[in-house]
């Protein structure tokens, strides 16, 4: 099978986590960057890709990558790529997102204008042809400029990868369903150990949490846009990962995975996320506010999203709130916590420095991961 580069997109901060589970499908890293880990597979990496990773945001069929300084140069060695091999005839294709960072060309509007302009020009060589009907399978691109050096990948998901399918409505200021994977992964939290989320909102970190204790991948019901590339990726494959995915799910487990929100409606709305996601007999959801935080077993984990306060009357309940929290964890003397947060104050009210912190970019929220770390449960006699 021919070896192709592809590229993962992943939050800033996170591309460890997204390394570790590509190597675990099998695929060869060939580079780790901000926001992105390049992997080398066959047409099946792009099937077991979106069908297996949690923490990527998309898989992309790499194109191209050349440095550009010039719109003349952009042109031209866009031109220069051999776009017949991966568009057909009636392929629709265009630059569904360019971004730029510390480069020379740094207007999205016009360097998407270019590179479809260069792209037609090749092809209409190529096909013999002036017009494209373009009425096809779609094949979206996205370019990255970092530094004059421009990396083109053709957008074989879709809807990015957090769709899960199981969250048609989120509560306020929800977390991504990748970024909530990734976190989980960056915690010693296993299957067989208790986890509790205080803060649960829509139910995400209970939810994957479930998924990964019944290894449920996180794409299996959903379709991708490279599912209609019939010149490059033969159906079989798709079939295969699928068949893949289902085998592995062991759903018929005991977790002990519990979420609350002192929003009844809310709790409500998770419920019915976890429903979806075929994991609802996995969690405990209750209605229950965080001073009310307790467990009757001596090591647990917390991995939850606080409140951030991003509107001035909800600020002000902040510092009321985190102290709440950490008395409550206190109680609890034996487990560790992790929590997400943009609250720049949520260690001094939490009462607790961090064992460990990480920085992570959520959107353009700036926010920090805090690791409150407790003894480690001793191991289970054999």
């Amino acid at each position: 099978m021919e070896r192709m580069e592809w590229i993962a997109p992943c939050h800033f901060g996170l591309e460890s986590v997204l390394k570790r589970e590509i190597q675990d499908l099998g695929y060869e890293i060939a580079q780790v960057e901000d926001g992105r880990v390049t992997f080398y597979g066959g047409a099946d990496a792009a099937c077991r890709a979106n069908v297996f990773l949690r923490t990527a945001e998309r898989v992309l069929l790499k194109a191209g990558s050349f440095k550009a300084v010039t719109f003349d140069e952009l042109f031209e060695k866009t031109k220069a790529i051999p776009w017949e091999n991966y568009i057909p005839k009636n392929g629709k294709f265009w630059v569904a997102k360019a971004s730029s960072v510390k480069s020379k060309l740094f207007s999205p509007s016009d360097i998407q204008s270019i590179m479809k302009k260069a792209m037609v020009d090749r092809l209409r060589s190529r096909y013999h042809v002036q017009w494209f009907q373009e009425d096809g399978a779609s094949y979206p691109l996205r370019v990255f400029l970092m530094k004059d050096i421009v990396t083109i990948g053709i957008d074989t998901s879709g809807d990015s990868l957090h769709k899960r399918g199981y969250r048609p409505s989120a509560g306020k200021a929800p977390i991504s369903e990748t970024l909530a994977a990734a976190l989980i992964m960056l915690t010693p939290w296993r299957k067989e150990r208790i986890l509790v989320d205080p803060f649960c909102g829509s139910g995400t970190f209970p939810i994957e949490a479930a998924m990964m204790a019944a290894n449920i991948a996180p794409g299996m019901n959903r379709s991708f846009t490279a599912e209609s590339w019939a010149n490059l990726i033969d159906k079989k494959l798709w079939y295969e990962a699928i068949d893949e995915a289902n085998d592995l799910i062991d759903d018929q487990i005991e977790t002990d995975i519990q979420g609350y929100d002192i929003d009844g409606d809310v709790v409500r709305m998770a419920r019915q996320n976890a429903e979806n996601a075929g994991v609802d007999h996995l969690i405990h959801f209750q209605e229950r506010p965080v001073s009310a935080l307790s467990h009757p077993k001596k090591y647990g984990f917390i991995i939850t999203n606080p409140p951030y306060g991003e509107r001035l009357e909800e600020k002000e309940a902040l510092p009321g709130l985190y102290r709440e929290f950490g008395e409550s964890f206190r109680k609890l003397d034996s487990w560790s916590a992790y929590m997400i947060t943009s609250y720049e104050d949520a260690e001094r009210y939490f009462g607790r420095k961090a064992d460990k912190n990480r920085k992570i970019y959520n959107g353009m929220l700036k926010t920090y991961f805090y690791q409150f770390q407790g003894p480690k449960p001793p191991r289970p006699k054999k």
